[in-house]
């Protein structure tokens, strides 16, 4: 294993009792979600959310459902990576609203339906059903019902990004879970994954955490198969430095390989639709994405908050070497990669 950072194997809570502070013995990473996020207090600094993405050979499709205290935020969201078409619904609410994310993700269902947008996502011991129904700028009613398997033992990269003991963030990340159901807008039809769709993974995307004001992130992932093997990739940068974790990572046929290293992230922020390229310095990955859809978005409230990311999606292709030794080449996995600047 090429990483020095503490591997965690039993449940713990993410703050100290009082809820203010992160607890010492949640530093490390773990297989499975083990941190329990009991975030008391410090309003206005906490951040929760759950994102989905789901791709589907020339459909994407992502839903966000988060409490970033001082408003809740919900969305569908969907492109079609050859005619470039979007769509979908996102609502913004105040902090009463209602939207709120269990201490431990997929305990409880999330669900909303407000301002023109139904959307549930409920987890069982087989995995996570994602459900939303509404309206599109232009009038067509759209539909998504998925299923994400979680098959048993598929393992994910569970880590602590430590900042200091009042600003930290645990994430789980969850790649090379495979999807079907379909989606619907208008007259449109579009099944994914099962029998007669095209190979579909999903992604998940756990935050729960106290945030700097500003800050940047690199993340990038996908799925695939490659010699019988299905293959996972996931990665990030940024706003991970200087902490003494990562949340970088292979899972090959639902193995977690973590990677300590930062990686080495090589792109054009001005020119998103060029090729990224992510090393690990010790030569365990070597991958570039070459992009088929830049996700722009950006806002700007005032001098203090906004945003903006460079979302791309498209294909990885390259090489990764496993904890165990096992190499594999690969070209044409499903996946995307992504700069974020934050202000929040």
């Amino acid at each position: 294993m090429t990483t020095s950072e503490r591997e965690l194997t039993e449940p713990v809570d993410l703050c100290t009792p009082d809820g203010l502070t992160l607890n010492p013995m949640a530093k490390g990473w773990s297989r499975r979600p083990l941190h329990r996020a009991n975030l008391h207090g410090q309003f206005g600094l906490n951040k929760r959310w759950d994102y989905w993405a789901i791709l589907a050979g020339d459909v994407i499709i992502s839903t966000t459902y988060a409490d970033v205290d001082h408003l809740g935020l919900a969305d569908v969201y969907w492109a079609n990576l050859v005619s470039g078409e979007t769509g979908g619904h996102s609502i913004v609410v105040g902090a009463d609203a209602g939207l709120s994310l269990p201490e431990n993700p997929g305990t409880a269902p999330l669900e909303v339906h407000q301002d023109g947008l139904d959307l549930m996502i409920i987890d069982d011991r087989d995995g996570t059903h994602v459900n939303a129904r509404w309206i599109e700028p232009d009038g067509r009613a759209g539909r998504l019902e998925a299923f994400v398997a979680l098959p048993q033992g598929h393992e994910s990269l569970n880590v602590v990004i430590p900042w200091n003991d009042e600003l930290f963030n645990f994430t789980s990340k969850q790649q090379a879970r495979p999807a079907s159901g379909e989606l619907v807008v208008g007259e449109w039809h579009f099944d994914f994954g099962g029998p007669s769709g095209p190979e579909s993974w999903g992604v998940l995307d756990v935050g729960r955490g106290r945030w700097p004001a500003k800050i940047n992130w690199n993340w990038g992932g996908g799925a695939g198969t490659c010699d019988g093997h299905v293959v996972g990739l996931q990665f990030g940068a940024k706003w991970t430095e200087g902490s003494g974790f990562t949340e970088n990572g292979l899972v090959v046929d639902g193995r977690l390989s973590k990677l300590g290293s930062e990686l080495e992230w090589t792109y054009d922020w001005d020119r998103p639709m060029t090729p990224w390229h992510v090393v690990d310095p010790l030569g365990q990955l070597d991958v570039m994405l070459t992009p088929r859809f830049d996700r722009h978005s950006q806002m700007e409230v005032s001098d203090d908050l906004g945003s903006e990311t460079h979302q791309v999606f498209g294909t990885w292709s390259g090489r990764l070497r496993t904890d165990d030794g096992m190499e594999l080449t690969f070209d044409g996995l499903q996946g995307f990669a992504e700069e974020a600047r934050q202000r929040w």
